[in-house]
């Protein structure tokens, strides 16, 4: 199959794009520095051209509340309409577990609007909702540092490595649609804190992890099970220990 990845040159895009290629399909890596820019249209009719699936792992430069709403409406409906014209028979988009509890959020309620935007728009399609990567963890460290000191919520988390998100986000796009979510999460539960604290320690970093009832993510405050998947998700099999090793 023809499988245009948007944003196929960041952290998961390329990684679907390798995967995918391994597998025999004709994978597109879709970016603006590869001439596919969403927000103007620039290069998104043509790319979709004979394209049998489109997987938007795209994300706004901006996290802004005003700027990542414009980015994931504007984005969306443009791929929608490209991919509509073009016949593209599936379409797949990675969110987040747990964005529809976080309506605090302005990037969580962007998200929501962009999966609104995909479920009313008629095509056949996929929501893949993962957890949070292990790669993410330094900069959710960054967001939430005070000082010498990094303030976290103990809300539970279930981590997973990029590969694993590509790998799941891959089989989903190889798939019949779902015209629904499937969620994905690392085998592994932690506390938010318990996590960062523990990617930290093994970089030798030496900010200290406060533990923050009240500290929000992403401007929401947390329940303890608000990032958690259902029981039915599926899970990967990296743990974070075999992938701090493999750093």
């Amino acid at each position: 199959m023809k499988i245009v990845v948007i944003g196929g040159t960041g952290l998961i895009g390329s990684k679907l794009v390798t995967r995918l290629g391994e597998h025999g399909h004709r994978a597109v890596a879709a970016a603006p520095d590869t001439g596919v820019n969403t927000l103007t249209g620039e290069g998104v009719k043509e790319v979709l051209q004979g394209a049998d699936v489109v997987i938007d792992v795209s994300n706004s430069p901006s996290f802004a509340d005003d700027d990542v709403m414009d980015f994931f409406r504007t984005s969306t409906t443009t791929l929608l309409d490209a991919a509509s014209g073009a016949g593209v028979g599936h379409y797949v988009a990675l969110s987040v577990v747990g964005t529809e509890r976080l309506p605090e959020s302005g990037y969580f309620r962007a998200k929501v609007a962009q999966e609104e935007l995909i479920k009313g728009s008629g095509l056949p399609y996929s929501l893949v909702h993962a957890t949070q990567f292990f790669e993410f963890a330094r900069s959710i460290a960054d967001s939430a540092t005070d000082g010498d000191y990094v303030r976290l919520s103990g809300a539970s988390v279930q981590p997973m490595a990029a590969d694993d998100v590509a790998a799941a986000v891959g089989r989903t796009a190889a798939g019949s649609p779902l015209n629904g979510t499937i969620e994905v999460a690392g085998p592994e539960v932690f506390g938010l804190d318990q996590w960062i604290r523990t990617v930290l320690v093994a970089r030798s970093d030496p900010r200290e992890v406060v533990t923050d009832p009240r500290a929000r993510y992403f401007g929401a405050v947390l329940e303890l099970d608000t990032l958690l998947p259902g029981r039915d998700a599926q899970l990967a099999q990296t743990r974070l220990s075999e992938w701090l090793a493999r750093q």
